[in-house]
């Protein structure tokens, strides 16, 4: 059975790639598992513009405090409160991951502003990672910032990083822009070499017992992965760069069928979180068992075999869908109140 695909220039040796996913990603002992489990490839974990931001502030801040009265001052250097890896052991991961693993590394940076993502972009393509994930995570509040604007400044990054690096770049996307086809294709033809498809948004949650916001994590479920398989499928054949799906993979038939919309690889998180890493194996045998009983030999021959070019009935993924599928819903039983 052939599992091969290729996504952003890398030939990979089956579609399941684990995504972003700290801390899983951290450790560099979990990403030798990740390699002994199957996984094709791995996208570490984000290194945050804040972070680029704060060891530049603070190193200047300590650098300089207390220099023209005790030299001893510059020896104290802040720890960090926030992150678990800083900017230079990002990279040091990077080099070790390269040494101890056969399957290519991706980097990711998460941010909103071109900042010093472009510097730090190329360090990491001099530590050796063969791909970079831009995961532009932006929750525009500014009642002055048009869509226009918002839309020109992922475009300004891509191309910011790219003029400074040669290794692929792709682009991790929310769905929250007003046409979202016409911006996947700016992005491809602005150089994007991958879209991922989609970014997910942890929203916070009120404690009304202490008063305070707080973060609330809540694993994805396979209900999250209708949205990108549908403009997955959309976007299928239609621009140049490939396809990434991410959010709501928990089975082989999950994997199976966003392979069908059209993605190049799956990504794959919270499953590793629920059932551990060597999970990636039964999703595997999964894909590789559905294979066999429906007679299919290779990745490529079903990728994007129920994509919207290739459906019969276009429409299936446009408005119709949402009128047949109010429509098919007939419950059992309708219970009224009195």
């Amino acid at each position: 059975m052939d599992l091969t695909t290729t996504y952003l220039g890398l030939n990979l040796k089956s579609p399941l790639v684990p995504s972003a996913a700290a801390p899983l990603t951290e450790n560099l002992d979990n990403i030798k598992l990740m390699e002994d489990s199957g996984a094709a490839a791995v996208v570490l974990h984000s290194i945050f513009e804040e972070q680029l931001e704060k060891e530049q502030y603070e190193l200047h801040h300590h650098l300089t405090y207390g220099t023209e009265t005790f030299a001893e001052a510059l020896t104290y250097f802040p720890e960090p409160e926030t992150f678990h890896v800083g900017p230079e052991l990002y990279l040091d991961h990077i080099r070790s991951c390269k040494e101890s693993v056969n399957i290519p590394i991706i980097a990711s940076l998460n941010g909103n502003n071109i900042g010093g993502w472009t510097h730090f972009a190329k360090l990491i393509q001099e530590a050796g990672a063969d791909a970079l994930e831009l995961n532009i995570y932006d929750i525009p509040t500014d009642m002055h910032t048009t869509g226009a604007q918002i839309e020109q400044n992922y475009l300004d990054i891509l191309t910011a990083v790219k003029a400074e690096v040669s290794i692929p770049v792709a682009l991790k996307l929310s769905p929250f822009f007003s046409n979202m086809a016409y911006m996947a294709k700016r992005f491809s033809d602005a150089g994007a070499d991958g879209l991922v498809l989609f970014n997910r948004f942890y929203q916070p949650d009120i404690d009304i017992d202490e008063l305070v916001v707080r973060p609330n994590i809540l694993l994805s479920t396979p209900q999250a992965m209708r949205l990108p398989m549908r403009w997955i499928a959309i976007l299928y054949g239609r621009i140049e760069c490939d396809l990434a799906s991410t959010s709501g993979i928990q089975h082989g038939k999950d994997a199976l069928k966003m392979l069908m919309a059209g993605a190049n690889i799956t990504q794959i998180c919270s499953v590793l979180l629920r059932h551990g890493i060597p999970y990636i194996r039964t999703l595997e045998q999964e894909i590789v068992h559905w294979m066999e009983e429906n007679e299919y030999e290779s990745v490529k021959q079903m990728q994007g075999s129920m994509s919207q070019i290739k459906c019969p009935n276009e429409s299936a993924f446009e408005r119709v869908q949402y009128m047949q599928g109010i429509q098919s819903y007939h419950p059992d039983s309708f219970t009224f109140a009195p």
